[in-house]
């Protein structure tokens, strides 16, 4: 497969692209700092420097063309302000929606946030943040032309991965080691049908692999 990944440089972003590389699967990671395209390359990536607050709808499709699906992993980062949240979260990820249209791919995964929620109240920036991934699913789950899955993952740990989650509409709150959500966006990557789900994830009790089937109904 040849997936896509918006930004590629994330630590999600960088673990889901060695897990494609390693098992020989073409990964591509847009990033907006030339600086990241040794680090792409080590992670076996094939780095793509597109600024998505910038760029046209045009200039982004013609990346995704010819690509199995997509991901949309970017974000403004904990350091940015309010601003950069609505033309990051909110932004890139509709920019990089109609994008995935355009250029006819259909597999579309958003990175989203446990409690992302358009209407969600609040002045601090990161009340802000949440309206803005939860303006960004919104829009994305009403695209019959996209075969979405949203995944919002628990408080983000870099401990070890262990392949045991909980995955499902409501999990409640908890932690996630980053490598077990870079696991199970290559999981429902491989599963069509988990296509329509909006899906939290934390640690728990099930082999990865089952969860996914179990979700989607396989």
């Amino acid at each position: 497969m040849r997936i896509v990944i918006a930004g590629g440089h994330g630590q999600i972003a960088l673990r889901l692209e060695r897990l494609l590389a390693a098992r020989g699967d073409e990964a591509v990671g847009i990033i907006r700092n030339p600086k990241q395209i040794e680090d792409l390359r080590a992670a076996g990536a094939e780095p793509v420097v597109l600024d998505l607050e910038s760029a046209s709808v045009e200039e982004t499709a013609e990346v995704l063309r010819g690509a199995d699906a997509v991901v949309f992993a970017a974000g403004a980062g904990p350091n940015s302000g309010s601003e950069r949240k609505d033309t990051v979260d909110r932004g890139a990820a509709v920019l990089f929606a109609d994008a995935a249209e355009q250029a006819g791919v259909r597999r579309y995964v958003v990175v989203s946030s446990m409690g992302a929620d358009p209407d969600h109240p609040g002045n601090e920036v990161f009340d802000v943040y949440l309206r803005a991934k939860g303006a960004a699913d919104a829009d994305v789950r009403s695209r019959a032309a996209l075969d979405w899955t949203i995944l919002r993952p628990g408080m983000l740990t870099n401990d070890a991965g262990t392949g045991q989650v909980l995955l499902a509409a409501s999990t409640g709150r908890g932690p996630v080691p980053r490598d077990d959500v870079a696991a199970a966006l290559l999981e429902l990557l491989d599963t069509p049908a988990a296509a329509g789900l909006t899906l939290e994830l934390i640690s728990g009790s099930v082999p990865l692999t089952v969860a996914v089937k179990d979700i989607a109904g396989n």
